[in-house]
């Protein structure tokens, strides 16, 4: 199992580890973390993950000897409103849910955001942790304490800055992702590969097939590096107030094609969409030379993602 510390602000307090594995979340030392931060577990996922790891989460957190509840909201985008926030919230009234519960993220980036929204502003804030099922989740929306939801005008218009406990990557859950879902993964690791590591973009033009195929040292290498990246950005610019705005590469764009397609389009498949198109602006404005522009272009089509 690998691990990679988030040291938020060099603030003891905020920091938070990242644990990469296959089947972590049955580690008898990661219930006993998360046991330490609660005095109950309420698992909040959707629709489509409940059926597939919902139980299976739930029995091994009952064996902390703790209370676990499971709230389901149904899965898509649509979830991520005011409207699922309030009935989450109520939901948790009714369990008399308090300060020393710990809220549970077991889904994709929906799921996350959500929770994790909730989880910011329930009783001003109670404590959560992250155990991202999409490939998506993986690399990117479970790290770094981005939260929040969507209005009619725009995504993301509402949210918080509210890191979790803990992320658990658990690698089994990759093995029941759809090549749709894969791809749109596959385009987040392909954005810190042109961001951040040379040597990442180069591997997954490499070792394209064996990735494809989702060979399991490879997904490790690619999860890894992936949170790796984004946690020393974060590390260094929490807030988004200067540097890691370099994460949102090929999202200005890729936002904007995600809602006028309304949400058609997966959000890997608008992000490549977009990294495209700002990589075609960079080129046309000479910042960035037509060999590298043909390099991203060809990486992107190979993971069969669009480009236009």
């Amino acid at each position: 199992m690998d691990r990679i510390k988030v040291n938020v602000e060099k603030s003891c307090k905020d920091s938070y580890e990242i644990f990469i594995g296959e089947d972590i979340i049955g580690r008898e030392g990661l219930i006993s973390r998360m046991k330490n931060h609660a005095d109950r577990f309420v698992i909040i996922t959707d629709s489509h993950v409940n059926p597939l790891y919902g139980e299976k989460v739930r029995e091994r957190l009952g064996e902390a000897d703790l209370p676990v509840d499971i709230i389901e909201i149904p899965a898509g985008e649509s979830s991520k409103s005011l409207n699922t926030v309030l009935d989450v919230a109520k939901q948790l009234v009714r369990l008399k849910v308090g300060r020393k519960s710990l809220l549970i993220a077991l889904g994709g980036g929906v799921v996350g955001d959500l929770a994790g929204f909730v989880a910011s502003i329930y009783m001003r804030s109670v404590p959560y942790v992250q155990i991202p099922t999409t490939l998506l989740a993986q690399v990117d929306s479970s790290v770094g304490g981005k939260t929040g939801v969507d209005l009619p005008e725009g995504k993301n218009l509402l949210g918080t800055f509210y890191q979790p406990k803990a992320v658990y990557a658990d690698l089994v859950c990759l093995k029941t992702l759809s090549d749709r879902d894969f791809a749109n993964g596959m385009a987040e690791i392909i954005k810190y590969g042109i961001i951040g590591d040379h040597n990442l973009f180069e591997l997954l033009e490499h070792e394209s097939s064996g990735i494809k195929k989702a060979d399991p040292s490879l997904m490790r290498s690619l999860v890894g590096r992936s949170c790796k990246i984004k946690a020393e950005i974060v590390e260094m610019d929490e807030k988004e107030l200067g540097l890691r705005r370099i994460l949102n590469f090929g999202h200005t764009i890729g936002h904007a094609i995600e809602a006028a397609s309304g949400y058609s389009l997966s959000h890997g498949e608008a992000v490549a969409i977009g990294m495209v198109g700002a990589a075609k602006i960079s080129n046309r404005l000479d910042y960035l030379d037509s060999a590298s522009y043909t390099r991203i272009v060809d990486l992107i089509k190979e993971y069969k993602l669009p480009t236009r």
